[in-house]
């Protein structure tokens, strides 16, 4: 046997409870589409588990005020199909429909896909282009943290689950002249981790001939999600031409530092940016109604 005990809680106040009475030796489990091959193969110990499928606060996609709420046991499925992301934030609908495999949208979760933190992870890097927060509640109570925070080592959350919980994800609406893209390559069209991703949230003036604001998220590059901040300055305040392009595309080759790994070399990744950041750009700025100039 694998554990010993086995809760199925339905609320938080529920949840928070049996990682406090446990003492450490509960770990919470939402899709379980990695803690059970961990389980499984004894990687990870634990004698009780606290699955929270069943814990409904954390299960939303909705837009509040300036705010959208995105719950941490919203599956993958449900952000690549939500009506609300794809009209305001393809970036995160695209990111998720691009997760594992029919099966595997179906049961993992954007809380687990975050907490696992991996650099790859596909929902993390449009995260953290859109500068989300995650809302993280444990015994001693709640606490407010950006998703590029989330990250202390190369599979290490700062998130202990077995004593905390993030309940949901926090980010602004995309206002008027705001738009999001999301690029993503592997070796095969499903279960494959990407070679390169790439989150942009891109902010033009009111007539789109200028960018005001813009963040770019990678991965994998580092333990967490790449914020590209040198190629960033390039691009704010310059007009949208394919010579403000070129330039940040000069720029990101030399901010990244990608490693060589058996997906792919560091000079393909290289490359596989300048050409995603381009792309991803030109998508954004034409979901606005704009154009790119020569």
């Amino acid at each position: 046997m694998y554990w010993e005990n086995y809760y199925l809680p339905e609320t938080v106040e529920e949840v928070l409870k049996h990682l406090k009475d446990s003492n450490g030796n509960a770990r919470i489990m939402a899709g379980g589409t990695d803690l059970m091959i961990l389980v499984k193969n004894g990687i990870v110990k634990t004698r009780e588990i606290v699955d929270v499928c069943n814990v409904k606060e954390l299960n939303c996609i909705k837009e509040e005020g300036s705010l959208i709420r995105v719950g941490a046991l919203t599956t993958h499925t449900q952000l690549a199909e939500s009506e609300l992301l794809k009209k305001k934030v393809k970036v995160l609908a695209k990111a998720a429909s691009k997760v594992g495999s029919p099966q595997i949208r179906n049961a993992g979760t954007i809380g687990g896909n975050v907490v696992n933190a991996h650099s790859a992870a596909d929902t993390a890097v449009a995260l953290t282009a859109l500068n989300a927060k995650a809302r993280i509640q444990g015994a001693e109570g709640e606490l407010e943290k950006p998703v590029s925070e989330l990250y202390v080592e190369a599979g290490k959350s700062f998130v202990d689950p077995t004593k905390e919980i993030i309940t949901e994800f926090v980010f602004d609406v995309p206002g008027e002249n705001e738009a999001t893209a999301f690029m993503r390559h592997a070796k095969r069209k499903a279960l494959a981790l990407p070679i390169l991703n790439l989150a942009l949230w891109l902010k033009t003036n009111s007539d789109k001939s200028m960018i005001e604001d813009v963040r770019i998220a990678l991965g994998p590059m580092d333990y967490k999600p790449l914020r590209a901040l040198e190629t960033e300055n390039i691009l704010k305040g310059q007009p949208l031409t394919e010579k403000t392009i070129k330039e940040a595309q000069e720029t990101i080759v030399k901010e990244i530092k990608p490693r060589d790994s058996f997906q792919g070399g560091a000079s393909y990744k290289i490359e596989m940016a300048k050409v995603f950041l381009a792309r991803a750009i030109v998508e954004a700025v034409s979901d606005l109604g704009g154009k790119i100039d020569g």
